[in-house]
C-alpha cells in the first residue's frame, strides 16, 4: 500500500512499510493532518513511477457514497424521466469499487452493462444544515467515477440500488485533485466518455441541474455529512440504454472517462468468471494531486 502526491508525470510518496508513511487516504488521515501537512510529508518522499503501480480508489472508508441520478437535463430526456425538482439519490457500496486500470466486471447474470461518466466529490468537513453559500468550503477534492450500471437489474425495482452495486462496477480515480486546483464547485469542466476510442458522452459540468454546492446543502438537510463522504454528481446524455439500438459494454471493451483538470479514468471490461469477481485491489496505492 502507498500514498503519493504530484501532478502530470511527477509523483512522490511513501509505501506503508516506510517510517514516514502518513497513513492511508481516509477519514482518519484528513482529520489528523491538514492538507499542507500531508503535502509536506509526501513531497519529501520517493519518486513514484505510476506505470509500475496498481491504482486503488483514491479515497477509502467513506461513511457514505451518495450517487445522484438525472442531474443533467439531456440525460433525463433520453431516459424518459422528468427533470427532478429535488436530487434523486441512491447509494454506492464499497464492495462495488475498483480503481483506475482495474477491470470493470460484466456479470454472468446480465448483458446490459452500461457506462456513466461522472465527477466525484469528496468532503473534507461534514455537518448538518450546511448553507449553500458555505458548502464548497467543505470539499476536500474531486475525482472521476464510472457508475457502470446493470440496467435490467436497475429497473427490476422502483429503487435503482440493486443495479448500481454489482461487484467490480464502480470505477473510481485515478487520483483525488484537491479543490484549490479546480474552479469552485468543479464548474465549467468538460466531461467526456469514450468507449473503444469513440466519444459516447460529452458535456460540461455547468450543465448540472443541481450544482455541487446545492447537492451538499440539500443532502445536509436530511443527514449529517461526515469527513470523507463522497457525492457522485450524475451523468450526462449518451448512455448505452438511451441509444437505439442500445449500446452495452462487453468483454474486451475499453471505457475512458475524462474530466478537464482531473484526468482520465480508464478501465477494460472483463467477463465475470465462475469463481466471481476478477482482479484484486488488496495492494496498491492512492494518489493526491495538489501543488
Amino acid at each position: 500500500m502507498g500514498l503519493a502526491i504530484g501532478s502530470g508525470q511527477n509523483y512522490r510518496g511513501w509505501m506503508s512499510s516506510d517510517e514516514q508513511y502518513p497513513g492511508d487516504l481516509d477519514r482518519a488521515l484528513i482529520e489528523k493532518m491538514s492538507l499542507a501537512e500531508v503535502e509536506e510529508v509526501l513531497s519529501s518522499g520517493l519518486e513514484i513511477d505510476t506505470a509500475s503501480v496498481t491504482f486503488l480508489p483514491p479515497f477509502v472508508g467513506s461513511s457514505k457514497m451518495i450517487c445522484v441520478g438525472l442531474n443533467y437535463v439531456d440525460h433525463s430526456a433520453e431516459t424518459g424521466f422528468k427533470v427532478p425538482d429535488y436530487p434523486t439519490v441512491f447509494p454506492r457500496f464499497p464492495s462495488s469499487l475498483i480503481g483506475h486500470l482495474a477491470p470493470i466486471i460484466k456479470p454472468v447474470s446480465s448483458d446490459q452493462l452500461d457506462y456513466e461518466g461522472e465527477v466525484a466529490v469528496v468532503l473534507l468537513q461534514g455537518g448538518r444544515y450546511i448553507p449553500q453559500s458555505e458548502a464548497l468550503s467543505h470539499v476536500l477534492g474531486y475525482s472521476i467515477f464510472n457508475d457502470a450500471s446493470v440496467r435490467d437489474f436497475q429497473l427490476r425495482t422502483p429503487q435503482w440500488t440493486i443495479g448500481k452495486n454489482f461487484d467490480g462496477t464502480g470505477a473510481f480515480g485515478p487520483s483525488l485533485v484537491t479543490a484549490d486546483e479546480l474552479p469552485a464547485g468543479a464548474a465549467g469542466l468538460s466531461i467526456t466518455t469514450r468507449l473503444n476510442g469513440a466519444v459516447v458522452q460529452k458535456a460540461n459540468t455547468n450543465d448540472l441541474v443541481f450544482s455541487v454546492a446545492k447537492l451538499i446543502s440539500d443532502l445536509s438537510q436530511t443527514m449529517t455529512l461526515e469527513p470523507g463522504d463522497a457525492i457522485i454528481t450524475g451523468t450526462p446524455a449518451g448512455v448505452g440504454a438511451g441509444r437505439k439500438p442500445p449500446l452495452w459494454m462487453k468483454d474486451g471493451d475499453v471505457c475512458e472517462v475524462e474530466v478537464e483538470g482531473i484526468g482520465v479514468l480508464r478501465n477494460t471490461v472483463r467477463n465475470e468468471q465462475a469463481n466471481g469477481r476478477l482482479g484484486s485491489n488488496e495492494t496498491g496505492g492512492r494518489v493526491v494531486e495538489h501543488s
